[in-house]
């Protein structure tokens, strides 16, 4: 147990240290713990023997129900709402372009049945969230027009019609189900996964805004309650656990709730740590030495990816949507494969089909490929565009985000004509930005809860930035009561 313990500890912190010593190099985090995983696995130094694809598969569905749900929580609604239409796009008929189109390309470079083919299309379809939100945020690249924004809506949400593609093929290959039940099974995928992550997300909301727990460190842990139900019993229904999550989180993410501030930072620890485990396992599960048996195809198929796939997805689509071709062109660079796609390949490689190739190893390069060249090149490609706005942080595209600059501390007076009296703090509409700080009643010193209630008369002490345009919209709104 000992051993364990600290061989745990040390590939967490050769995790953390290796991500701070490369970091200034454009080497991207998620990479690192892959090349670590190999390093400590049977063909490296370490000597691990870990081949269960079965134990892995669940290891890293629990990682990435904790990664999807993290990339709704994180992702600002308000900043997102421009570009939903082409980022959703993006994320279901994109999956889809790019699923035919390299599914195409493999039965021309591996010959066979056209369903095979298909399936490693399905698998490697979807952008990886991880990869894309780790480097946006570790290099604050801000892009200009509403880019960010699009790409953390997209990667986020394209993980699930990956996966209700790979479980399509799967379904064919294995001879278990007919064209009406694959419909079927289509249907109940989106209609458990939207109905299930609309309803936990609305009710995690309601309990998060009206019910105090008393002791702060169980809000997380109702948080996360509601995540591992909220998939579970989507999965248990037939329904799509990872849309359910990434659902529960978008709407729990970008509502008023109680130590709203806390909860963002500790999901984001706990995907980090999520993010590290499952790099980790998959890089263990890997065989180095199989690696040259596909290498010659993997670099054909992420080159296709990369050239043709990839930006004929994003072309046919966005075009719809007049965006820009630089933008077209940055957005087709930036489909990083990652650990979505490796966790696909383990579903089909652990179902024992005869794929005629090392689906695994395949897909393992190929991800591996991608963040290491794309990933690392995004920086320059964004640059070389002229998309890059200096002027503006990528993290305003994030609920954690703290505008910079003096922080100021003003008292604001209840009048009878305030939009905020006779409600609570948690339903008045005060912006996120400011921070109600104490309330003064009379001789009386509140600390504010969420559950107080602001009164005609009382003196509220408000701190942030930029208080007085805020304040004086405030003062002129009628209350709606």
């Amino acid at each position: 147990m000992q051993q364990i313990l600290i061989g745990g500890a040390v590939v967490l912190l050769l995790c953390v240290a290796s991500s701070k010593l490369f970091y200034r190099l454009g080497v991207p985090s998620l990479l690192i713990f892959l090349v670590l995983g190999m390093l400590f696995g049977s063909d490296g130094i370490g000597g691990i023997w870990f081949s269960d694809f079965e134990l892995s598969r669940q290891l890293c569905s629990i990682g990435l129900i904790f990664i999807m749900f993290y990339g709704g929580f994180g992702t600002n609604w308000r900043a997102a709402r421009p570009v939903i239409g082409p980022a959703v796009a993006m994320s279901t008929l994109g999956v889809v372009l790019t699923a035919l189109l390299t599914g195409w390309f493999c039965h021309f470079l591996f010959g066979g049945n056209i369903w095979q083919s298909l399936l490693i299309g399905s698998v490697v379809a979807s952008t990886d969230a991880a990869s894309v939100f780790a480097i946006l945020r570790s290099r604050k690249l801000g892009l200009k027009g509403g880019l960010a924004s699009l790409l953390e809506i997209e990667s986020g949400s394209n993980d699930p019609f990956s996966y209700m593609l790979t479980m399509v093929m799967i379904t064919f290959l294995t001879g278990e189900g007919s064209g009406g039940g694959i419909t079927l099974m289509l249907v109940r995928q989106l209609a458990f996964g939207l109905a299930l992550g609309g309803l936990l997300g609305l009710a995690a909301v309601f309990v998060l805004r009206r019910i105090n727990f008393e002791i702060d460190g169980l809000y997380p842990i109702f948080v996360v309650g509601v995540v591992l139900l909220g998939y579970a019993l989507c999965e248990t229904l037939g329904g799509n656990g990872y849309l359910c999550v990434y659902l529960i989180g978008l709407i729990a993410g970008n509502n008023k709730i109680l130590h709203k501030r806390s909860l963002v930072h500790f999901f984001d620890g706990v995907s980090w740590i999520m993010q590290i485990i499952l790099f980790f396992t998959l890089g263990l599960l890997s065989f180095p030495s199989q690696l040259p048996s596909v290498i010659l195809p993997g670099v054909l198929l992420s080159l296709f990816m990369i050239f043709v796939a990839r930006p004929l997805a994003t072309f046919s689509i966005l075009s719809w949507f007049k965006i820009p071709l630089r933008q077209q062109l940055l957005v087709s660079w930036v489909g990083l494969r990652g650990a979505a796609s490796i966790v696909f390949a383990i579903y089909a490689a652990s179902m024992g089909l005869s794929l005629g190739t090392d689906i695994f190893h395949m897909v393992f390069f190929v991800a591996l490929f991608s963040v290491s060249v794309q990933g690392t090149l995004i920086p320059w490609v964004a640059k070389r565009l002229g998309l890059v706005e200096a002027e503006s942080s990528v993290l305003k595209t994030f609920n954690d985000y703290e505008e910079e600059g003096s922080t100021q501390l003003l008292e604001y007076e209840v009048k009878h004509d305030s939009r905020w009296k006779d409600q609570t703090l948690m339903e008045a509409d005060i912006p996120q930005e400011i921070l109600v700080v104490m309330i003064k009643r009379g001789g009386e010193v509140i600390i504010p809860k969420g559950s107080t209630t602001i009164r005609e008369g009382d003196v509220l002490v408000l701190c942030g930035k930029e208080l007085e345009p805020l304040l004086q919209q405030a003062q002129t709104e009628q209350n709606p009561s």
